[in-house]
């Protein structure tokens, strides 16, 4: 795989976070769908996010780093270990590039709980194992999608494999992109997987290979006036499967599958730099309950 990336990460992501900047979208927000939240769209008889979820904390509402894990023991782990390890892998560029920041909250609190949210413009939530993604959508009062109501979402109203369309088209999705981060930042993509530079890496002519929510607008699943994001590439979205199971393809996966694309050999604990999710909810609020862990 080409290695057409540059080594400039924090051009991206934190300012979008951290300074509550968002980007110029190529869409308008959408009405809010019937019986559904406002920042859901409805799907038959469910309701499904719009943008793949960032986090929050479910206390205080004080955003959590997306380029961590969001749970105390975890982040800690991650930061300790690659503040180390990222002196001593891949070119000496490289190793020059800080961790991105950790808000007060993850530095400062050992009890903070991250709570899902879904706008637009933002960084989406990586790093999430299914038990992370399932607390986080529990504690917006939501669920996991099941595959089929993921996948249903994912066709939209006319059924079509990919959001867009029948067949494969280059640049649609975020997803097949000519770099991976860990070749640029560590020198073999199957190397790091927890490094939280990952996501902050940019190509060459400066786009991220990360994007925020809903920029790729042409990766739109369309319902009625409505539409759901990104459910094809950026990252991979883990659904409610109890051996562990995440679909759509991340940024720099090498699939043309589209809505059915999907990963079963990871568990429940497993997560990296390409690992999110969005959240479901069943008309009528009802979060169902969550299966035995």
């Amino acid at each position: 795989m080409p290695r057409s990336a540059a080594i400039v990460p924090l051009a991206f992501g934190l300012a979008f976070l951290f300074a509550g900047e968002m980007p110029r979208l190529a869409h308008s927000a959408a009405a809010p769908s019937s019986a559904c939240p406002s920042d859901m769209v409805r799907v038959r008889d469910f309701c499904i996010d719009r943008f793949e979820i960032a986090t929050v904390d479910a206390e205080t509402g004080a955003p959590l780093s997306p380029f961590y894990p969001p749970h105390p023991r975890l982040v800690e782990s991650v930061f300790a270990t690659w503040t180390l390890e990222r002196t001593s892998v891949g070119p000496m560029a490289a190793r020059a590039v800080p961790l991105p920041l950790l808000p007060a909250i993850q530095r400062e609190q050992d009890d903070f709980r991250p709570r899902a949210v879904s706008r637009p413009g933002v960084v989406p939530q990586g790093y999430l194992s299914q038990w992370l993604a399932r607390k986080a959508c529990e504690n917006a009062g939501k669920r996991l999608c099941t595959e089929k109501e993921w996948v249903t979402a994912c066709r939209g109203e006319q059924g079509r494999k990919f959001p867009y369309g029948d067949r494969y088209e280059t640049g649609r999705c975020n997803v097949y992109r000519a770099s991976h981060p860990a070749l640029v930042l560590h020198n073999a993509a199957w190397y790091g997987h927890l490094d939280p530079r990952l996501n902050l890496v940019v190509e060459a002519n400066g786009e991220p290979l990360l994007r925020a929510t809903g920029e790729t607008a042409s990766c739109a699943s369309v319902w009625g006036d409505d539409a759901i994001y990104d459910m094809v590439g950026n990252l991979d979205e883990w659904i409610d499967d109890p051996k562990g199971v995440f679909v759509g393809g991340f940024f720099s996966r090498g699939t043309r599958e589209g809505c059915e694309a999907r990963i079963a050999v990871h568990g429940p604990t497993y997560f990296d730099y390409s690992t999110g999710t969005r959240c479901c909810r069943s008309l009528g609020g009802g979060a169902a309950p969550a299966p035995p862990e």
